[in-house]
Order: C-alpha cells, then structure tokens, then sequence
C-alpha cells in the first residue's frame, strides 16, 4: 500500500512538471499578435493583445511559467521589455534583430500571424540572432544623448539658414570673427537691422537658435549627472580626440565590453570594417557594413578627425595612409580603428 502510494505521488510530480513554452510576438504601434508553442512544437494559443490593456502581456506569460518570449526590435521596444520584465527573467527574453530574421522578411505570405508564429518556431529552435538589451539605466542615457544629437543638427540648420540669408543681402559687411555665432558674432546679429521681412525672419531665428542652445546644455548637464565616473569613460577621455560627448557616446553604446570576444567584433560592431565577399580563391573588399551601430561608427570616426590635428602619431598615420593611396574617408577609417598598416 505504501509503494502504491509512493508511485501515485511520483506520478503526481511528473504531471505538474512544467514543459518548455514559447511565445512570438509580433508587435507593433497599437496592438501586438502573439502565438505560442510547446516544448514539441505544437501549437498551444494565438490571439490579439491591445495595447491600451497592458496587463494583457502579464497574465500571457503567467499562464506559462517558465516560458521564453521572442521579438523583434522596433520603435519603443523597451516598452513591451519593461511589461514583461516585471513577471520573466531578463534572460528569458530574446529581441530579435530585424535585419538577420531573414525568413520573415522574405516569405511570400507575410501576415502578422505568421510573423509571431516563426519568431516561436526559431526561438523554439534557438536560431534568433539576439540583440543586446542593455539596463534601464543605460537606455536612459542612450535617449538624452539622442536627445542632445536632435538638438543639435537642429542648430546646424538655424545656422545655415541665418548664412543663407544673410548672404542674400547686398553690400552687408559681417564682423571678423573666428565664429558667427561665438559672443562678438551673436551681438553684432542681435544688433542688426535688416528690412523686412528679411529682419523678421532673422530674429526669429536668432530666438529659436538661443532656445535651442540652451536646451542642448540641459541635456548636456543632465548627461553629466548620469554618466557619474567610470574606470572606462576616464580611459576614454584621456585619448586624443575622444571628448566629454563621444565618451559618453561610446561608453553607453558598448555597454558591456566583455560581450565583444575580440577587437574585430567591436569594428565590426561599430560598422568600421569593410564588407568582404570571399569565393573562388578571391577576395572582395566593399563598402562598410550597412547594419551596424552607426553611433559608434559616428563616434569613432569624429573622434579620428579630431585626433589627426591635435596628435602627432595619428596624424602621421593619417597622412601615411594618404600617401600611400587612400582616400581622405578611407584613411580616416584607419585612424579610428588603430589600423598601423
């Protein structure tokens, strides 16, 4: 009797053992397609999940405990992130990159059901390329930084603007100055009196252009506040080239240097390398990588600029590396990938 009861509680556990369940979802502006499957592959649940009901995406993963979730990085990705953060590890959600889920891309019926159950099926699989996912803290520092970047392109397009039209006007005679817009340019602009509507025109500007720079350093002091001292940003900063902005930059978009196996991941992570196509016994050199981080890649090739006129050695690597043929943006790659010949 005890050995009947023995078994009867082993089969017990056996049945309450959860299986492996996995789950794709589709997600998109106002609404996500979810699809589910077993440990076998069958399929378990699919439906609709509005976005207005959030608190549908917990009680979908809580159904299955243990399961893992899948999807591709998009606009606001983060948000679904941080709903399903708070009932699954962090390790148990994957984000796909877009650009390497080729069999959604380029299937013939491409539906939003059919989406969310391939991201199930290679998850399943395990043949999702994953895209890191930094910390909360992270990512709100990456959104000041891009923050501060759409501000200040904002001011590049006032600035020309204001070149544009005042050199439209005749027999204007502008101060010498290194810069337009440093303290003896900006007053002699709030001075100027230009008829109209030319003079409408250019204080509106100039109004626009104070508002802007003075939102650019909020963010630039904000920035400070969050980055704090870090062992790798001071290393950074002590680098030719590499100021207080692209330290920050690079510091947030690495993340974690220790995801990278090698110096090459990096570059190529950073979309300094060229393409290669290698067949037959012959190479092919290309253009430099299309999908890559292009904040990196932006952060290391303004930092080379800088560095060649400020630092002997990597000015001579630029200039050997012209004369040795290459071109002005070629050499200038070589320069921020430490390149020596």
């Amino acid at each position: 009797m005890s050995t009947k009861k023995q078994n009867t509680t082993a089969l017990s556990t056996t049945i309450t053992t959860p299986s492996k369940t996995f789950i794709g979802i589709d997600f998109h502006k106002r609404y996500s397609v979810y699809h589910v499957l077993d440990e076998a592959g069958k399929d378990v649940a699919k439906g609709r999940i509005e976005h207005a009901t959030p608190d549908e995406f917990g009680k979908l993963v809580k159904r299955w405990p243990g399961c893992r979730v899948a999807f591709e990085a998009t606009m606001n990705w983060h948000w679904l992130f941080e709903l399903l953060e708070a009932h699954l590890p962090a390790d148990d959600i994957v984000m796909a990159n877009p650009f390497k889920t080729r069999i959604i891309a380029e299937a013939q019926v491409k539906t939003d059901k059919v989406d969310a159950r391939i991201l199930a099926v290679l998850l399943r699989a395990d043949l999702v390329s994953r895209v890191h996912i930094p910390c909360k803290a992270t990512r709100e520092r990456k959104e000041v930084l891009r923050q501060r970047c759409f501000f200040v392109r904002q001011r590049t397009m006032l600035r020309n603007r204001i070149h544009r039209l005042l050199g439209a006007q005749h027999g204007l005679e502008l101060p010498v100055c290194s810069d337009l817009f440093g303290k003896r340019g900006m007053g002699f602009l709030e001075k100027l009196e230009l008829a109209a509507p030319s003079g409408l025109m250019l204080k509106q500007q100039l109004d626009m252009l104070r508002n802007v720079q003075l939102r650019i350093k909020e963010d630039e002091t904000a920035l400070e506040e969050m980055m704090g001292t870090s062992t790798l940003r001071e290393r950074l900063l002590s680098m030719p080239g590499i100021g207080p902005i692209i330290a920050a930059v690079i510091v947030n978009e690495v993340d974690d240097i220790s995801r990278f196996p090698s110096a090459q991941k990096l570059c190529g992570y950073a979309g300094l390398c060229p393409t290669t196509s290698s067949s037959g016994g012959k190479t092919y050199n290309g253009k430099l990588m299309p999908h890559c981080n292009k904040w990196l890649r932006w952060a290391f090739v303004e930092a080379a600029w800088v560095a060649i006129g400020c630092n002997a050695y990597f000015g001579a690597m630029y200039k050997k590396k012209r004369a040795l043929g290459k071109k002005a943006n070629t050499a200038i790659l070589c320069v921020g990938t430490g390149v020596r010949r």
